[in-house]
């Protein structure tokens, strides 16, 4: 597993403004879009590719396109809000969507939609949430993806706690994981600290 933070002026400068809580709903999604074009450029550097022969306005030559379906799977209901920035720059990509909860009893997080392309096990599948705080939901929305075939799986998250980075390297050891920032850690209710908040509510303009 590799860890990728994406130490870049662009980002951060983007990031602070989403983590400002006077941000409005508008604002916020513009810079998430933002990020997620940049962040979509590190996620998809290793896709496999493929010999393409081609006329430029010079001379034949032989170019370069991808050979790798790539599906985007966002964690909803928060991983939609990545799913546009991604599909400008890569606007060949499916799309499936997992959503998960907390069961009240168990505390352990169970999926309650899921809907995917038939291509998942040979499909680069890019799992999306802006946050990655215990890691839990991430790990089981992963544990799922894997139950359904798939085996080229990456992870990419906006902002990162420590605590949740641990919990996909030890259940994930073959996810590869892409992050804006790393932050410092949880507090005591699971938020991520600094974060920028519930990153659901502030997307969507809901109340929690």
């Amino acid at each position: 597993m590799s860890v990728t933070i994406l130490d870049h002026a662009l980002i951060q400068h983007k990031l602070t403004i989403m983590r400002d809580k006077n941000t409005s709903t508008y604002i916020f999604k513009q810079n998430l879009d933002e990020i997620a074009k940049l962040m979509a450029f590190e996620v998809t550097r290793n896709v496999s590719l493929k010999d393409k022969a081609i006329e430029t306005p010079v001379c034949p030559m032989v170019g370069k396109e991808m050979d790798q379906q790539i599906i985007l799977a966002p964690i909803l209901r928060a991983g939609i809000g990545l799913v546009d920035g991604f599909r400008d720059i890569i606007p060949t990509a499916k799309v499936g969507h997992i959503g998960m909860e907390r069961d009240e009893e168990t505390l352990i997080p169970r999926e309650y939609y899921a809907k995917f392309p038939s291509c998942l096990d040979a499909a680069d599948v890019i799992v999306v949430d802006p946050m990655l705080a215990t890691g839990g939901s991430a790990s089981a929305a992963i544990v799922n993806i894997k139950k359904r075939g798939a085996k080229y799986i990456k992870l990419a998250c906006l902002v990162a706690a420590p605590e949740g980075i641990a919990v996909i390297e030890r259940d994930h050891p073959d996810v590869d994981l892409v992050v804006a920032a790393l932050d410092e850690k949880l507090n005591e209710k699971g938020y991520i600290v600094p974060g920028l908040g519930d990153a659901g509510d502030r997307l969507f303009g809901t109340d929690e």
